[in-house]
Order: C-alpha cells, then structure tokens, then sequence
C-alpha cells in the first residue's frame, strides 16, 4: 500500500501542475487525462501532410539526381522510400491516444528511467538538427536572392516559430491548418507550371577542360537505393514526433485509422515534393530549392518568383515551431531524467530558449563554413543511423513483447518503478544494432567520401546499414526481453487499473 501511495502522489505532482495556462498548452511531459483530450482523428491526416508538405522535402528530391537518376527514378525511388518510412512513423503514432504520453517518456520503459538520456541525445540531434539544416538553408536562399543578412532572416524566422511553440500543442494544429491553407495552392500551382512544361529547361554547365561531359541522367541501382535511403530516413525521423501530437486523441482512437492517417498524410505530401524536387534538380540542375522555385516563379511573371519564396517561408514556420516542441519535450524529459521537475511553464519556456540559442548558434557556425548543403547530405544518412535501433527497439517493445500493456505512473518514478534506472535490454540491443550497421556506413559529401564500411564498399557503396539496424536492433531486443517478468507486471498495472482507473491504457483496435 505504500509503495501504492508513493505512485499515487508521484504521478500527481506533474498532472496537477499541468492545468491549462490560458491559451497556453499546460501539460509537457506529463500524462494527459482522458477529459483533456479534445483532439480529433481527422485532425491528424492534414497535420503530417502539412509536416512533409514543404519546401525542405524538395530537398530530399534533389539527392536522386546528384547520384545520377533521372526525375522519374527519383521520384519511384523517393516515393517508395517515403512510403517505407512512414509506416514506422505511423505506428509510433498509435501509441500516443493510447498511453497519453509523449514518445521519449515511454522510451523510459525500454532504456531505462536514466538510461533513456543516451537515446534522448541522438533524438534532441534530430530535432534540432531540422531546424539547423533549414535554417541553413534559408539564409543561403535569402542571401543569394536578396542580400538578405543571414542573422536577421534566422532571428525573424526563429522568434515566431518559438513563440508558437510556447503556446503548445492546440495553436500548432491551428498553425498547420492556416499554412495549409497557404501552401496548398502554392505548391498545386508549382507543380502544374512543371507538368505543363510552362518552364523551359536549362542546359548542363559546360564541363571543365580536358574532362568529359556529364552522363544524361537515368537508372543505377546505387542511386536508386540512395535515394530510397534518403526518403525513408526522412520519415523515420518523424518518429519520435508522431505520439507528442496525436497524446491528445481519446485512449480508444482505433490504432488502424490513426496510422492510415498518419501514412496517407505524410506519405501522399512526401512523395509529391520529392517529385517536385526531383524535377527541379534534373530539369533546372537546383542545388538551392528556393532559387530554384524563385526561378519558377520567375519564368512565369517577373514578380512571382518573390511572392513564391514569401510563401514558402512563411508556411514552413508551424514546422520551425513543431521542431522545437518536440525538442523541448526531449530537453525537459533529459533534465527529469536526473533531477525530478514540475513541467511549469518557466521550464518549458527555459528549455525553448535552450533549443533555440543552440539550433541558431549551430546554424550560424554551418553557414559561415559555406558548406550548407554537404551538411544536409551527411546529416540525412546520419539521422538514420542513430535513429534506427531506438525505433526497432520500441516498436518491437510495444508491439510483440510489452503489446501495449504499461504501468504509466511508473514512468514518472525516479526509484522503486519497475522500468529500472538503466534498461540493459534496451540499451544492449542499441548498441548491437548500431555496432552491426557500422561495416554498412556509407556516408558520402557530394562526390566526396567521408566513411564508407567494408562491407558496403564491397557491395559497390550501396547503403543498407538501416535495413541492418532496424532486423538486428529488434531482434537482439526480442531475444533478450525474453527474460522479463511480464506476469509481474501485468500483476502491477492491473492493480494501477484498479485502484487508479484514470490511468487505465486503451485498447488497442485495428
């Protein structure tokens, strides 16, 4: 009974501290009770469509043709990539209404109550590593269009998007909603300009002399993996996203429409700006996407280059601020991790201003060196690698070993929680994954090689150590949790569920 109250009184001091703030969201990494979940189903589709629905996901397009494809393998490669990413960061999704917590908290139950910090790193990597490669980005853009100062366009962008995350999670969703609004007919517009051939190509940069000239771009399975690669490891980046956004849904949402929702929204947007993409980086030879949709514009009336690239920005700041929330999520749940804290709003807006200073000051040092867009190559692959063996765990956790069955107090307890302070399982089977991808490593600036592994340069530079990850990670994880005393535990939720019903988990319906 002790150790009951103990839970009691643990659970409730971050619930009771999260009581809404006026128009600010009031919860952080707390649990989200039943009667605070106002979110609808229907809201998620149109939320992660708008999530890929950017001029950063072009981006992604641009890979094919660097490695040699054409726009059409491009976009097949890239399509399929998305589609193979999203289906991981749908089923993260699912767990959100389920368990009402955000997704690195429940990570708490494989890796440990401290243990989850040495994952929450290459997370808190990740989300602030889009904002850095973004920001990079547009200040390059910006410069070469307009001479604009790199410092002033990432503060303009940075403060509105920080001010949207203190706000939290309802005025994101009305965010996402608005940029729809603004960036549907925008890209419809861009891609029908494309279609209808409304903008002549641009010839190949004559080659240097003595050199051959450049090879027509077409099919190679390298680049066709490649570009595979890039695409899923832009959505399996979304992971750790998804369940911070969809905590707010009913506990019984039906698992299979939330991650049909989740696919088809981010996966259908995907799919189309890698298209996008990959016609600008074969047709106009893009290295620079807002040039190059500056350029489209252009071609079709003198001032519409800059009204695109106006509407372009301003509908991608709900993403700015979407990358931040989830970064302050990891920061708090970090600090929490070692010293227990009330999510207040001073803390989350402390830990705002952290993500912030560090995202700006990173980007500001990457732009300086002039290396913007090798960056956002290296950072792609190397996204992936660390993310994969933390998705292949916890999907593996929550699907075939803990099937969804968790004792949520126990995620808020520094001692006596049954999850441990460090989750040897867990931890274990990441670093067996991870140590298993390295020989795969393929990691290339350009046309320049920065590490490529022995046995992936035996297979002719093709990069398949996420494939590794993901089988090995999960079931290194299996095999071991074999050991676990899940009777034990069953035992001790069932008695959560019956003496604190509000923290009875959903049911998991497909």
């Amino acid at each position: 009974m002790e150790a009951h109250d103990r839970v009691a009184a643990t659970i409730a001091a971050p619930t009771a501290a999260a009581g809404e703030q006026g128009a600010i969201e009031g919860h952080s990494i707390d649990f989200i009770p039943e009667s605070e979940r106002t979110d609808r189903l229907s809201h998620q589709g149109p939320f992660w469509f708008l999530g890929n629905f950017t001029f950063f996901t072009m981006t992604i397009g641009f890979v094919g043709p660097s490695v040699g494809l054409s726009a059409l393998w491009t976009t097949v490669a890239g399509t399929l990539g998305i589609m193979f990413g999203t289906l991981f960061m749908a089923f993260h999704g699912s767990q959100g209404p389920h368990l009402g917590l955000p997704q690195m908290i429940q990570s708490r139950a494989q890796f440990g109550y401290r243990g989850v910090v040495l994952v929450l790193l290459a997370t808190l990597f990740v989300f602030a590593g889009f904002n850095i490669v973004n920001l990079v980005l547009m200040m390059q853009g910006l410069k070469a269009l307009f001479g604009w100062d790199p410092l002033k366009v990432a503060l303009v962008v940075t403060v509105p998007a920080a001010i949207l995350a203190i706000l939290g999670h309802d005025w994101m969703h009305r965010s996402f909603k608005w940029a729809l609004y603004l960036s549907l007919p925008l890209y419809g517009f861009v891609t029908l300009a494309v279609l209808m051939h409304w903008v002549p190509d641009l010839p190949l940069p004559a080659a240097l002399p003595g050199t051959p000239p450049p090879a027509p771009l077409g099919f190679t399975l390298t680049g066709f993996i490649t570009q595979f690669a890039a695409a899923a490891s832009y959505n399996i980046a979304y992971a750790p996203y998804v369940s911070d956004y969809s905590r707010y849904l009913p506990k019984n949402t039906p698992s299979g429409r939330l991650i049909a929702a989740v696919f088809l929204g981010a996966s259908l947007s995907g799919a189309w700006m890698i298209a996008v993409g990959g016609w600008l980086g074969d047709h106009l030879h893009a290295t620079d996407v807002l040039v190059a949709l500056n350029q489209v514009g252009s071609d079709l009336s003198p001032r519409l280059g800059s009204v695109v690239v106006a509407v372009t920005i301003v509908a991608f700041l709900p993403v700015i601020a979407m990358n931040i929330y989830s970064a302050k999520l990891t920061a708090i749940t970090g600090l929490d991790s070692f010293r227990k804290i009330e999510p207040t709003p001073r803390v989350r807006v402390l830990a705002i201003l952290f993500v912030v200073v560090l995202q700006l000051g990173v980007a500001l040092s990457i732009y300086t060196s002039g290396r913007g867009l090798s960056v956002l190559n290296i950072y792609l692959v190397v996204m992936l690698y660390f993310l994969v063996p933390w998705t292949a765990v916890n999907l593996t956790d929550y699907f075939f070993v803990r099937k969804g069955r968790y004792a949520i107090p126990h995620f808020f307890m520094p001692h006596d929680n049954i999850y441990g302070m460090w989750g040897a399982r867990g931890l274990m089977s990441y670093a067996i994954g991870f140590a298993a991808m390295v020989p795969f490593f393929c990691i290339f600036d350009g046309a320049n090689e920065v590490y490529v592994g022995p046995l992936a340069r035996a297979m002719g530079s093709v990069d398949l150590a996420w494939l590794v990850g993901l089988f090995v990670s999960g079931i290194a994880y299996y095999l071991l949790s074999r050991s676990l005393d899940l009777r034990r535990e069953d035992a001790l939720i069932s008695h959560i569920e019956k003496t604190m019903p509000q923290y009875t988990t959903g049911e998991q319906r497909f």
